[in-house]
């Protein structure tokens, strides 16, 4: 018997390594300030629950339809024409198990051997993993400080092959926080709809995205691209990591190949987070979804302040999600080591840039504000510590 090469070649996701070990040290009774991964402390919205405790009274959950119960569908949809002015047909939308059963799904519609997919460095991991599952080439563009770590048409333009099946988006982005400015979005995708390629967007953080300076909330790529791939979460904004929902937008093109591919490879999302899910969309819920959003403001101004005062630069300030991605170069450290000995030594749990690609690999270092406030004080007064150690 043997593994296949696929199992073999997949790159372990390295903030979940560094998770695991936080858990051993916690285990042998050491306290360890969690700023590593990207889970939100708030729990889903107190409805949410309630509503989930209510289902869960020992009725008969089957299956849902393979793209997720009706209702909820409408519910998304009626949240995207309320909250960000754009009409989606529910018939588009699709239930999944997480937005990474989105990205599964999408990846699977539109990949195949052969194919090249442009995506930003550093950017989400697992994007890569899909793509190479499906047999396609991942093609990363270097991105920079003056692009905001985003992608531009002139990245795209550069590593751009005839082989180009699908451009990758992801604003605000994991790991740096950074939106691309609008109308550079919508000129990456008007070049890629143009050249007769897919747009997949990862608008999973859109709504932790500061609005803009009037107030309005953030603009889904919907609003210019209406047939762009768009991939969303409950995870993040509603505070929902392990209920595992999430859904995608689909072109009409895409919506009876994606169907069919969800019947074999989940059936469905799980039942009862979906019927629960119907909960996050009332005004209470998004009241208390935005007071959090407010809350997440303040986490970063704490985050921000204290990597200052430590000397540790922010080459690009977040402007949405709850990532710092900071430079550790000035410490004689590389990423990778200064997160083991802040791990091993001052009891801190933050992401090398290993995970997210090559350019800053070796400098950056990913800080997760999504943890209390009490705690990034705690974690950034330990790090400051231990970076004064390593520079005396």
């Amino acid at each position: 018997m043997r593994l296949s090469q696929r199992a073999q070649a997949v790159e372990p996701f390295h903030a979940m390594a560094f998770g695991r070990r936080a858990g051993e040290l916690e285990a042998a009774g050491h306290h360890i300030v969690r700023l590593g991964l990207g889970e939100p402390d708030f729990g889903a919205p107190p409805a949410v629950r309630d509503a989930m405790r209510d289902v869960m009274d020992g009725r008969a959950l089957p299956y849902t339809p393979a793209f997720g119960l009706p209702a909820l569908r409408e519910a998304i949809a009626g949240f995207y024409r309320d909250r960000h002015g754009v009409t989606v047909d529910p018939a588009r939308i699709a239930v999944t198990p997480g937005a990474s059963g989105a990205l599964l799904l999408v990846t699977a519609a539109t990949t195949d051997p052969g194919d090249e997919v442009i995506v930003a460095d550093p950017s989400y991991p697992c994007n890569r993993a899909l793509v190479e599952t499906f047999g396609g080439t991942v093609v990363t563009a270097a991105t920079t400080p003056a692009s905001r770590y985003q992608l531009g048409t002139t990245a795209v333009e550069q590593v751009w092959s005839e082989r180009t099946s699908a451009v990758m988006i992801a604003s605000p982005s994991n790991p740096t926080g950074t939106s691309i400015p609008y109308a550079e979005m919508v000129s990456v995708c008007d070049l890629a709809r143009a050249r007769g390629v897919w747009r997949i967007v990862d608008e999973i953080y859109l709504d932790l995205a500061d609005p803009a300076a009037d107030g309005t909330p953030p603009r889904s790529i919907l609003a210019a691209d209406p047939d762009a791939i768009v991939i969303n979460s409950f995870s993040k904004y509603f505070g929902m990591t392990g209920w595992r929902l999430g859904w995608c937008v689909l072109p009409p093109a895409l919506v009876e190949a994606a169907e069919r591919l969800a019947m074999n490879y989940f059936l469905c999302a799980s039942a009862p987070a979906q019927i629960a899910a119907l909960e996050c969309f009332t005004p209470r819920s998004l009241a208390v979804c935005e007071e959090r959003r407010a809350e997440l403001l303040a986490r970063r101004a704490i985050a921000l302040d204290g990597l200052a005062r430590i000397g540790l630069p922010v080459p690009v300030p977040p402007d949405g999600a709850f990532y710092v991605y900071f430079d550790v170069s000035s410490t004689g450290l590389g990423a990778w080591e200064f997160c083991r000995r802040a791990l091993e030594e001052a009891h801190v749990s933050v992401t090398p840039g290993r995970d997210f690609g090559a350019v800053t690999a070796d400098t950056h270092v990913r800080l997760s504000y999504a943890a209390s406030r009490e705690a990034l004080r705690e974690g950034l007064e330990r790090l400051g510590a231990f970076v004064r150690g390593l520079r005396s």
